[in-house]
């Protein structure tokens, strides 16, 4: 019944009772009214293997599905968090990764924020889950929605083939650095090709020692030049590669603060980052949301949201 991670803010429920809570739930949802305080209490404090278990004990108890329940009493954004949470991980992320691609249109920012930061395993159980969720393979779906370079780095993606290694082999690094440089900067026109060569494919370590010696032959950050030589969802897509190489919890800061920022909020990110890394690293999100912005997350997240969906929102993040 563990967390998945050991650096989340959402941990293991002591004393847990699935037949406790799948009746404080049934209860909760009763006659007139819904009782959300009940909701957050008991939702907000499980890890997604208990929740999986209160899943099993109101289906037995009650004879009914808790999410087809929950989704008729609850609305808005609150529904999203409280119905993200009954999921399991992969299978928010196909969900998430579906509704992105789903009816006109598609949210690009969804699929790179879960395609630029999951492991080769988590990608794996994805492919699988979407293919038997939907009967469609994801890299289907992905071609049928997106194009040129941009499509072809979520298909690299989404063979989850990148080295896991901690090998860094300095001529090569050296070599890929030079390679991206002539791609890039050195040249009129940009041959993206090398670009997805690199950052798609080589382990961590190596892409760390990467950036290094590409900063002393350019005399420019790696991602300055990205922003530089690309624009659109492209760039997007290979700044996360690079932002998640270099340190996951800040990329998910950044994407946190810009979501809140400014005039309105982008709540799809803002929910999805919420519920899918609340038991996994969000401890390590919240530290280096304070350390850019001299804010805490907990405040942002208070000014720029309301009721039931800030409330448990709020639960999500942990105290200040």
């Amino acid at each position: 019944m563990a967390a998945i991670g050991n650096r989340g803010t959402v941990t293991e429920a002591a004393n847990f009772n699935p037949d406790a809570d799948a009746q404080k739930l049934r209860e909760a949802m009763k006659g007139a009214g819904t009782n959300e305080a009940a909701i957050i209490e008991i939702l907000a404090h499980r890890t997604i293997a208990q929740r999986q278990r209160i899943k099993m004990a109101y289906k037995q108890t009650v004879g009914k599905d808790l999410a087809d329940d929950l989704s008729s009493e609850l609305s808005g954004n609150f529904r999203s968090v409280v119905l993200g949470l009954l999921m399991l991980a992969p299978v928010y992320d196909a969900y998430e990764l579906r509704n992105a691609m789903k009816g006109a249109g598609t949210e690009e920012a969804c699929l790179i924020d879960i395609l630029a930061s999951r492991s080769n395993e988590e990608i794996k159980v994805i492919n699988d889950v979407y293919k038997k969720e939907y009967e469609k393979k994801l890299e289907d779906a992905v071609i049928g929605d997106t194009s040129g370079m941009f499509q072809r780095v979520l298909v690299s993606l989404l063979t989850a083939g990148r080295d896991e290694s901690t090998n860094v082999d300095e001529a090569q690094a050296i070599q890929d650095a030079k390679e991206i440089y002539e791609a890039g900067e050195a040249r009129w026109g940009t041959d993206e090709v090398k670009f997805l060569t690199v950052l798609c494919v080589r382990n961590r370590n190596h892409l760390l020692r990467v950036f290094q010696e590409y900063q002393k032959i350019s005399g420019r950050d790696i991602e300055e030049s990205i922003k530089r030589e690309m624009s659109g969802c492209l760039e997007d897509v290979f700044l996360a590669i690079v932002k998640c190489i270099r340190n996951k919890p800040a990329f998910f800061a950044e994407r946190l603060y810009k979501s809140m920022k400014g005039l309105g909020t982008t709540d799809s990110i803002l929910v999805r980052i919420m519920v899918a890394r609340a038991e996994i690293d969000m401890l390590d999100i919240k530290a280096q949301f304070l350390k850019m912005y001299g804010k805490t997350l907990h405040s942002f997240i208070k000014g720029d949201t309301s009721g039931d969906y800030r409330k448990i929102l709020l639960q999500l993040c942990g105290g200040e």
